[in-house]
Parts: structure tokens; C-alpha cells; sequence
């Protein structure tokens, strides 16, 4: 991220300006610190994989809000 702000500031900016957004934050480089990510958020270090992510995301939205292309990825 350019200048001053990093993923987790934007993270917890977006959280708190669209407080119904899922945030997923993913990093092979940092960890988060305590109070550094928004309550809501989810954290993945990377390596991941497409199951890893699909995992997440269907714990995040309900199923009445997943794409139909993550309703039927395995």
C-alpha cells in the first residue's frame, strides 16, 4: 500500500464506513497485532489455496448471499 496506509488501516477504514462488508485480509509477510484488524474481519496466511478461501467465505456470507459459483465449488 502506497504512503502511510497499510492493508489493515484500509481494512479497518472500509469496516467502519461499510460496516456490512466482509473483509478478508491475506498476507505472506505480516501477522496481525492485537487490535489491528476490524472484529468482523478473517485473516489468511498465505500460501492458500481456492478450498481455503471458499472455506472462509462460506462461513462469512449466508447462503442466501454466496455467487453461484462458490455455491457449488466443492
Amino acid at each position: 500500500m502506497p504512503g502511510d496506509t497499510n492493508g489493515f488501516a484500509l481494512a479497518r477504514h472500509v469496516a467502519e464506513r461499510w460496516p456490512t462488508i466482509e473483509i478478508v485480509i491475506a498476507s505472506g509477510h505480516v501477522l496481525p497485532k492485537a487490535g489491528e484488524m476490524p472484529e468482523k474481519a478473517t485473516f489468511i496466511s498465505k500460501p492458500f489455496n481456492k478450498q481455503m478461501v471458499h472455506q472462509h467465505l462460506r462461513i462469512m456470507l449466508p447462503d442466501n448471499k454466496l455467487p453461484e459459483p462458490l455455491k457449488r465449488a466443492v
